[in-house]
């Protein structure tokens, strides 16, 4: 005999219910996104490091002077320090990202830097119009923030096995609540 647990989805803000039930398909939908945006970044971080040198410098210099970034972006490819930084940590944060939504561990700390990543790249590429709403890394960046508040390592991820994980006779979360914030 098996039983069926039910899911709801529910939140009040500003007034505001919002209630649902969600199909019994969509978890398998929610390990699907949490894999196609991790193999995404993880096959951009790749790109960069298996192919022509990665060098972030000529996209900075370029971003649209309506951008509110356009300032800093400029100063940040000026400084070879910081070139030499970005250079770096662009396509690694990718490689890392990528694998950890993949394998479905840290899964809320990699999907924070996914739509952090989105984010930045979005602002550089803005060009002061409305229209830029609908811009392919914006939405890169809310399916990032979707996957980490879905929980989406706790589907068929690492991350519902390291939050069981029994620490001095305690689950890992219960002993070290903080971690709810990277985990799931």
């Amino acid at each position: 005999m098996s039983t069926t647990t039910r899911n709801r989805l529910e939140s009040r803000y500003g007034g505001i219910d919002l209630v649902g039930e969600p199909h019994a398909l969509s978890a398998w939908f929610v390990v699907a996104l949490r894999a196609v945006i991790g193999g995404m970044i993880l096959f951009a971080g790749l790109g960069k490091v298996t192919g022509e040198p990665f060098d972030a410098s000529g996209y900075l210099l370029h971003v649209d002077p309506a951008s509110p970034v356009s300032g800093l972006y400029a100063a940040m490819a000026e400084s070879a320090v910081l070139i030499e930084i970005v250079n770096v940590v662009v396509p690694a944060t990718q490689l890392l990202i990528g694998a950890a939504l993949i394998a479905g561990a840290f899964v809320r700390l990699a999907a924070l830097g996914g739509a952090l990543q989105m984010v930045a790249f979005y602002l550089g590429g803005w060009e002061g119009e409305i229209l830029a709403l609908f811009d392919s890394t914006l939405i890169y960046g809310v399916v990032f923030l979707a996957v980490a508040a879905l929980g989406a390592g706790r589907i068929l991820g690492l991350d519902r096995s390291l939050e069981r994980l029994e620490v001095g006779g305690q689950p890992l979360v219960e002993r070290y609540p903080k971690l709810r914030y990277v985990l799931g």
